[in-house]
């Protein structure tokens, strides 16, 4: 029985470059989009280009049946998802991402819906994987989460906590399942480089120039920290967390804001 994978929001960006990389190591891939043309579009692209078995998922949240249906079917391919990647997120911005949601005019169904989708939906998903691990006394789970966990940012504070949630989560999933052999772990990205971050431009919250390391996560950054902590590369880390956003957590404030003020001053004095 071939190692599989078993990727949620794969058809473009970081997820589709998480399904890559396991197809490139020769597992066979399950992927899910709300829209099943496109998910199982991605499949074939990743099947073709690896040589591995790949399909493809329709899902959307608030539909636990679904996920057991999902479940039910791979289990009658005669696979094992050994490994879930849980990508998929409501990023809590509303309709205009670099507006976000203003804490005074947000509803409370898209303050619940954020939480519905980044903790209640992602439950649901490894309960299912889960209990197939158990069976085989081994498995992985790897949520891709927020460095906003730890750093907020305006008007997302439905994103923020429920990534934060995601954390505690998934140290308590690691209790939880590490008697069974199921490791479950976190990637924590910063900013990344979608088609949604290029085409803000000038109203980007966050670029390369405010990191220690001088640039933000690629895909593939993001892909590679869920390969190690979802295959036997990892195979004694559970409850741990991997941040990758060019060490943008790690200082108290961006060192450009020093040569901002330094050139502020300098302009004040030739005045």
């Amino acid at each position: 029985m071939n190692q599989s994978v078993f990727v949620t929001g794969a058809t473009n960006g970081t997820g589709y470059a998480i399904a890559n990389r396991y197809a490139r190591e020769g597992y066979d891939v399950f992927v899910t989009s709300r829209d099943g043309e496109r998910a199982q579009a991605a499949a074939d692209r990743i099947a073709a280009e690896h040589g591995v078995f790949a399909k493809g998922f329709a899902l959307d949240i608030r539909d636990e049946a679904r996920v057991i249906e999902i479940f039910n079917e791979i289990d009658t391919l005669d696979r094992f998802v050994e490994t879930v990647v849980l990508n998929a997120a409501d990023l809590g911005f509303g309709k205009d991402p670099a507006k976000g949601l203003d804490f005074f005019e947000q509803t409370t169904e898209e303050f619940s819906r954020v939480f519905e989708t980044n903790l209640v939906w992602n439950f649901t998903i490894v309960r299912q994987a889960a209990l197939r691990m158990r069976e085989h006394g081994k498995g992985a789970v790897v949520f891709i989460g927020s460095n906003t966990a730890y750093r907020a940012i305006p008007n997302r504070a439905a994103y923020c906590a429920s990534k934060g949630g995601m954390i505690a989560m998934a140290k308590a999933f690691a209790v939880d399942l590490g008697p069974y052999g199921i490791r479950v772990n976190i990637v924590l990205p910063g900013t990344i480089k979608t088609d949604r971050w290029m085409a803000m431009g000038d109203k980007q919250i966050v670029n390369g120039e405010l990191t220690p390391i001088g640039d933000i996560s690629d895909f593939e950054d993001i892909a590679n920290a869920a390969w190690y902590l979802g295959s036997d590369e990892s195979k004694n880390v559970t409850g741990a967390e991997i941040i990758v956003d060019g060490g943008m957590s790690c200082q108290l404030y961006p060192t450009k804001l020093n040569t901002w003020k330094k050139i502020a001053m300098h302009n004040k004095d030739v005045q």
